[in-house]
């Protein structure tokens, strides 16, 4: 078997891999071989090493630590190795004043706001559950209050009867203060007119984009409360960001969208609640003509690593699990984690691709792609504007193809290509010209073993 999150092998015994023991005690336990090499092969300690071992490493855990380990001799033929078991501890474990934490392969001392989070997580407790002594009920938008009671009742999340209690017994009922009487940090994000004034970034920013990441073309921000900002963010990005293409079966006129709307806002609604609102950035929604990209700076379970698995049947585990029960009281997501059910059923209904999710140290992206049937409308309209375009650019009888083969015997960059034959979109000048061109070998790249290089050129 080879190394992985909860397995480390090692030849020889020496004290820093305690800092090894200490990671795993913190993040999900493990096991610690020694006397194997990197394969996981046994090599076989020597009787004096063995001896001396199984009595110190015990000792040396508990004395530093103050946690107990199992550590057992085994035996593969005539060699032995030393197996040391680490359970999952309940409280954060310091090995000399320090914290550990094993992520992966490799093993990583917690400091600042990541160890700020291990101690509320050691505790029981989350970042959105902690309390804000000078926020009180009355502070409270009441527009965002009664937007909660409207969806809530809609959805049969709460009764009428239990809408109409006062703003205080509503906030109790929704678990937003804690036993001292405060506000929690839930429910100024959800309801407080500018969570801003004590969280940097917790709005959304959205941006429609060109050619490339660097050609911004327009941007807007969407503040104000949480339960507010998300439907104002999806009406803007199918207003202005999303184009609809119109299309007809029979006599019935029909708008097509690159992305099924619902999908869309429960994806919105998933970054909302795993946000880590203490990295005080924005969720970044970036619009291009074929694909959405959706980031926020959160993380989620070790188990929902991967786009396969989200997609799988799994429980839910919010980042946020105060917050995520105000938008659940509201009906604006599910309980069990069937948002991705409800994703995938949109996009099934839609014949579109289901998004793909990139979970990383640095946050989570996910990347919407246009249906086919957006792609195919996109290339109708498209090839109805190139034609226009070659029937400008042919007034001397060449054939467009040939005038781009002889502009590029010297090679030629895409945006030069472009700007010399009025092209507007790099997608369709792709799509119509370039890549059967280096298909067929008429053009060349002069990078052929980096393909999507910025100083890629092309010549003939």
């Amino acid at each position: 078997m080879p190394e992985h999150q909860t397995i480390e092998y090692k030849e020889s015994w020496h004290d820093e891999f305690l800092e090894w023991i200490c990671g795993y005690a913190n993040a999900y336990g493990g096991t610690l071989y020694i006397g194997k090499n990197d394969d996981g092969q046994v090599v076989g300690l020597s009787d004096k090493d063995r001896k001396k071992l199984l009595e110190a490493i015990p000792n040396k855990i508990t004395d530093t630590m103050g946690i107990v380990a199992d550590v057992n001799l085994l035996y593969k033929g005539r060699l032995q190795y030393i197996e040391i078991i680490v359970d999952k501890y309940p409280s954060l474990i310091s090995y000399h004043g320090k914290y550990f934490y094993r992520s992966g392969s490799t093993m990583r001392t917690i400091t600042g706001k990541e160890l700020d989070k291990a101690i509320l997580k050691s505790q029981g407790r989350t970042w959105d559950g902690l309390p804000i002594p000078k926020l009180k009920v009355t502070d409270l938008r009441r527009e965002a209050i009664d937007l909660l009671k409207e969806k809530a009742i809609r959805r049969g999340r709460l009764t009428e009867e239990e809408a109409k209690v006062d703003d205080s017994i509503l906030m109790e009922n929704l678990h937003l203060i804690d036993e001292e009487g405060y506000l929690i940090r839930a429910a100024m994000l959800a309801f407080y007119k500018d969570p801003e004034k004590w969280v940097t970034g917790s709005y959304i920013k959205i941006g429609y984009f060109g050619d490339s990441d660097s050609d911004l073309k327009y941007q807007d921000e969407v503040h104000g409360t949480l339960i507010e900002q998300i439907d104002k963010t999806v009406d803007l990005v199918y207003t202005k960001y999303l184009k609809a293409l119109i299309y007809y079966e029979g006599i019935q006129r029909i708008e097509q969208f690159m992305f099924p709307q619902e999908a869309f806002r429960e994806i919105l609604l998933n970054a909302v609640v795993h946000k880590d609102y203490s990295a005080c950035n924005p969720i970044q929604i970036s619009v291009y003509e074929d694909k959405i990209y959706i980031w926020n700076d959160g993380e989620m379970p070790f188990e929902l690593n991967s786009t396969e698995k989200l997609f799988e049947k799994h429980s839910s585990k919010p980042y946020n699990p105060k917050l995520a029960n105000v938008f659940f009281k509201s009906g604006m997501i599910e309980a069990w984690g069937r948002g991705f059910d409800k994703i995938k059923d949109a996009c099934a209904k839609y014949d579109g691709r289901l998004p793909e999710y990139n979970i990383s140290v640095s946050g989570i992206m996910v990347l919407c792609k246009a249906c086919d049937k957006y792609l195919e409308l996109l290339n109708d309209e498209e090839d109805l504007h190139l034609g226009q375009s070659d029937r400008d650019h042919d007034q001397n009888g060449h054939d467009v193809v040939m005038m781009i083969l002889d502009f590029c015997k010297e090679a030629r960059s895409i945006p030069e290509i472009m700007k010399q034959f009025g092209f507007d979109s790099r997608t369709s000048f792709r799509r119509k010209y370039l890549n059967t061109l280096v298909k067929e070998g008429r053009l060349k790249m002069t990078l052929p073993d980096k393909p999507k290089s910025k100083n890629q050129k092309y010549y003939s």
